[in-house]
């Protein structure tokens, strides 16, 4: 899951910046895995990410393919993977995406084409303004109807739901600490999760498992 640039790609990425290209062309530029998205017609790399988001993102990872193998309803994909939720919208990577086996044609090789059900941005010191600003309202307006957003620093979740009126609604966790997907039918995570120490997965599949008892 690295997103070290090599050398080729700086160079590619002096070669472009600054210049327009379209989406499809920049589809075929950037094909190897560069933390790269498209906005406005333009490449704009991503800044580097921090050790508290890349821990948080390889756990959630572990976390909704461990609900996933006992739930078959649908795919993930993670970053560098784009997302294109719209003609006129950028081409975002999000962190982590789930898409609803109902969706599953719009997975092409190297980017959905059209939204996610469900995205996830880990929020970094850089990418906060971005996150919270820009994304939040073109995968409001794109179409995307789950939006998480968690900042490991500040220790935040923010859980939002794309409402009938194509507007997002932030969602609070329960006297429990707990959030319930919407687009993950059957899925809830505690907030406290997110923080590390993460749990260990089997005491997340035996909390599952508890509950289900109930």
């Amino acid at each position: 899951m690295s997103r070290t640039a090599t050398p080729s790609s700086l160079t590619r990425d002096a070669q472009f910046a600054g210049h327009r290209m379209t989406y499809r062309n920049f589809l075929a530029q950037y094909d190897d895995g560069s933390h790269v998205e498209w906005v406005n017609g333009e490449v704009v790399e991503m800044p580097p990410i921090s050790s508290d988001h890349d821990r948080l993102e390889v756990f959630l990872l572990h976390l909704f393919s461990e609900f996933l193998e006992g739930h078959a309803i649908g795919e993930l994909r993670h970053d560098p993977y784009n997302m294109k939720t719209g003609p006129d919208l950028p081409g975002r990577a999000p962190d982590i995406l789930f898409v609803a086996t109902k969706n599953l044609k719009r997975l092409k090789k190297s980017h959905l084409q059209g939204p996610a059900d469900l995205a996830v941005e880990i929020v970094s010191p850089r990418s906060g303004g971005v996150d919270r600003g820009d994304k939040y309202y073109e995968y409001e307006r794109g179409g995307v109807l789950e939006y998480w957003l968690i900042d490991p620093q500040r220790k935040t979740a923010e859980f939002h739901q794309r409402s009938k009126r194509g507007r997002y609604q932030l969602i609070p966790v329960d006297a429990d600490g707990i959030y319930r997907s919407r687009m993950m039918p059957g899925l809830w995570v505690k907030e406290l999760w997110f923080w590390y120490p993460f749990p260990a997965m089997a005491t997340v599949r035996r909390e599952w498992a508890d509950s289900e008892a109930d």
